[in-house]
């Protein structure tokens, strides 16, 4: 929802006391938007631009400080006298809507930090009439958008630092618990509230982890998720959630000891059997699927999501073969990664079979999966996964079933293994001679540019599938390495080739996950390198 259909609803917001000031109210509300048009026109009129400098800025600052004040001694006075009182209140929000100006004139956030008007403003959030604290909200919206900010850093981080240090998150998620969800008008403010957030998190990216460490927003998107009726604030709760997982281990766990898992698998839940009906709700549905992999990196919520049935339930939506398809196979990948529980509960309820028809690219076909980018990265996540499965289950009856899998119908999944080898490495080629290339045109890449370039154009996956001939190889079975050693020799490559793609994996193992686990896994590629 755009700022300017926000501002229609506001328009026809009513404060709750009489019908007569209801009337007086929305009369003096578009009296005033008419008279900042008129303004804004004849402004333009005489000068090609709107005339806004430190002057202005102060004059509008005063203007509102004074009926700020008459506000509060009009509510001291006539408490139990709405009607007296209600003047006080249309001016006030007069001066809120003039001070939206001030969006055009970034630069000058610094000068209104100074003034101390942030104290103020935000003190309104707390207004016993909604009504103002919706004029707040849409206020602090404008001053914080995205577009408004953009190259004005400094003044931005000025801004923000202020509105921080007088808790308006705090504010603003106070504010957000009493909204309506039937009230148009308060349905646009929750809107504008999390936008609000959102523009916080741009400028600061620390507020992500304040937001959850000081206020119940957590707790209040999760509410909001488990809503079955789809709509646009549920959207945007959805991607605010996915934003505050996505860099912050913190509000993983956070999230997960607030029983965070199970309620975006339910939530996730709605789409194992239908596909979403709009584009919104698609991209709801693809944050939902976003904020369950980010909650998978912690250990403890690996553990809640096998617990919870969820890899049940991602083999499901796999069968079921709608539009979630490619997100159940992520969010497994996700589960599986280092977590041999979740590899072997995969086994134990049949996943092996759904897994490998798609790794031979038996997968649904739609609008969205026919694209060659949707197909690369389904293909590299399936790979990951398979690498997750043969790393998490060593021995016993569930190693059988996964080494057979790649024996039956005469070793068609070495076959694709090969396939795939050929086609990344083939691609990983192109991207080293353009590197050469570069370079010898004078533009100098350090080791660590041209590692990178590399494992974006598909070297992860190639390590990946060279990890998983590894795997293969040090099984000793027979016929897997007969089968690796004919296709190998058919593309004209050697087990030399192989192992240089894992010493290079080797020797790039990072310490994400500890410095025990990086020497677990170099170990484990040392093992697969010597058995070549």
């Amino acid at each position: 929802m755009e700022s300017e259909s926000i501002s229609r609803h506001k328009a026809t917001k009513r404060p709750r006391d009489s019908d007569e000031d209801y009337l007086e109210f929305n009369n003096a509300r578009d009296d005033v938007d008419l008279s900042l048009l008129e303004a804004l026109e004849k402004s333009q009129k005489e000068n090609g631009v709107e005339v806004l400098d430190l002057r202005t800025l102060k004059k509008l600052v005063l203007s509102f400080e004074r009926r700020y004040k008459e506000n509060i001694e009009a509510r001291l006075k006539y408490a139990d006298q709405p009607e007296r009182f209600a003047d006080s209140e249309i001016e006030l929000h007069q001066e809120l809507e003039k001070l939206k100006i001030l969006a055009g004139g970034p630069e000058l956030y610094p000068d209104l930090v100074n003034l101390n008007t942030i104290p103020s403003i935000l003190g309104l959030l707390s207004h016993e009439n909604t009504d103002i604290a919706i004029d707040v909200v849409q206020l602090l919206q404008d001053l914080t958008d995205e577009d408004v900010l953009e190259d004005n850093d400094e003044p931005a981080k000025v801004l923000v630092d202020s509105l921080l240090e007088n808790n308006v998150l705090e504010l603003l998620v106070q504010n957000l618990q009493r909204l309506s969800e039937t009230d148009p008008d308060e349905m646009a403010a929750v809107y504008g509230t999390l936008a609000t957030i959102e523009n916080l998190i741009e400028v600061k990216p620390a507020v992500a982890e304040m937001v959850c460490e000081r206020t119940k927003i957590l707790r209040w998107l999760v509410g909001k998720i488990k809503v079955r009726e789809f709509d646009s604030n549920k959207q945007y709760a959805s991607e605010i959630l996915a934003i505050l997982l996505q860099n912050s281990t913190a509000n993983q766990k956070r999230l997960g000891q607030m029983n965070g898992v199970d309620v975006v698998l339910q939530a996730v839940a709605m789409y194992k059997s239908k596909d979403p009906k709009t584009s919104d709700e698609e991209e709801m549905v693809e944050n939902l699927f976003n904020s369950l992999c980010c909650l998978l990196m912690p250990l403890e919520n690996k553990e809640r999501f096998v617990k919870a049935e969820g890899v049940e339930l991602m083999i499901i939506i796999m069968k079921q073969k709608k539009s979630a398809y490619a997100s159940a196979i992520r969010v497994l990948d996700f589960a599986m990664t280092n977590y041999p529980p979740a590899c072997e509960r995969f086994v134990d309820v049949l996943g092996l079979k759904t897994a490998f028809a798609a790794f031979m690219g038996k997968i649904p076909i739609s609008k969205k999966n026919k694209k060659e980018r949707y197909q690369e990265e389904l293909e590299e996540r399936i790979v990951s996964l398979i690498a997750s499965l043969l790393g998490g289950i060593l021995r016993g009856s569930r190693r059988d079933r996964l080494l057979a899998k790649f024996v039956e119908n005469e070793y068609e999944k070495i076959d694709r293994l090969m396939e795939l080898y050929m086609r990344y490495s083939d691609r990983v080629k192109a991207e080293t001679e353009r590197m050469d290339q570069l370079e010898l045109d004078d533009l100098e890449m350090d080791e660590e540019e041209r590692y990178n370039r590399k494992l974006e154009s598909g070297l992860y996956t190639l390590q990946l599938i060279a990890v998983i001939l590894g795997h293969l190889w040090c099984s000793e079975h027979q016929g897997l390495r007969a089968r690796i050693e004919l296709l190998l020799k058919q593309h004209k490559l050697t087990k030399q080739d192989v192992k240089d793609i894992l010493q290079e994996y080797h020797d790039n193992i990072g310490d994400l996950d500890g410095p025990e686990e990086k020497e677990r896994a170099q170990s484990r590629i040392q093992k697969f390198i010597s058995a070549f």
